[in-house]
């Protein structure tokens, strides 16, 4: 129940600071992009929530612990603060681009960018079903062991994947291009990150290392 609780107060307090983000710097209420686009994380986002709390709780519990506080690794502590703040500004571009027309998105765009950013969720959903062990933090836990089934068979950080296609989706759901040249931004953070957090799995996990060896690329298949 308490874990229940605390879910439900972290998704309502987040989606009030979202639409905060969103509609602050639209300057208006009448943005049908933010609402659609808002519509559509909170509705994917309280997918996996709800998947985690009947299936798997002790992952929900640990991926609700999130932001720079809960990093162990200062380098970690450093990277989170700072694509923390880089999200931010890629809503608050993208919702400028869109409020002053820098750039002219078709309203189709916008939904195959909310498209984007379901996708992206669902892959991050699949990921969790495969691997109880996916925190929002970088640490090797108690019991923790190598999974090299379903998506992991294919790329060893899947869940990143689905932020991938959630850093191209969310300006395009909110009506910019602009948005996208700041989501670029977000990538060298992204492979720090993977880097970092893979030379503590070769260090802490046993197997890992065999497992990079027989699964290559990290991100994108034929690239990374």
């Amino acid at each position: 129940m308490k874990l229940a609780v605390r879910t439900l107060m972290t998704a309502v307090i987040g989606l009030v600071v979202f639409g905060a983000v969103v509609f602050g710097a639209a300057g208006t209420l009448d943005y049908p992009r933010g609402w659609a686009f808002l519509a559509v994380y909170a509705a994917f986002t309280n997918v996996i929530g709800v998947y985690l709390a009947v299936k798997d709780p002790a992952l929900l519990a640990r991926r609700i612990r999130v932001g720079p506080q809960a990093e162990t690794r200062p380098a970690q502590k450093a990277l989170i603060s700072v694509f923390f703040a880089g999200f931010v500004a890629l809503v608050v571009v993208s919702v400028l681009d869109h409020r002053f027309g820098w750039s002219h998105v078709p309203v189709w765009v916008s939904v195959l960018g909310n498209a984007l950013v379901a996708l992206g969720l669902l892959i991050d959903l699949r990921v969790f079903r495969e691997n109880s062990y996916g925190a929002s933090t970088v640490r090797v836990m108690e019991g923790q062991r190598v999974i090299s089934t379903g998506p992991y068979a294919l790329v060893r950080h899947p869940m990143y994947v689905g932020v991938l296609f959630l850093l191209v989706g969310i300006p395009l759901a909110l009506g910019s291009y602009w948005g996208l040249v700041v989501s670029l931004l977000h990538v060298p953070l992204l492979m720090f990150r993977i880097v970092d957090e893979e030379s503590m799995l070769r260090r802490d996990l046993s197997g890992y290392t065999d497992y990079t060896q027989s699964v290559r690329y990290r991100l994108v298949p034929g690239l990374w």
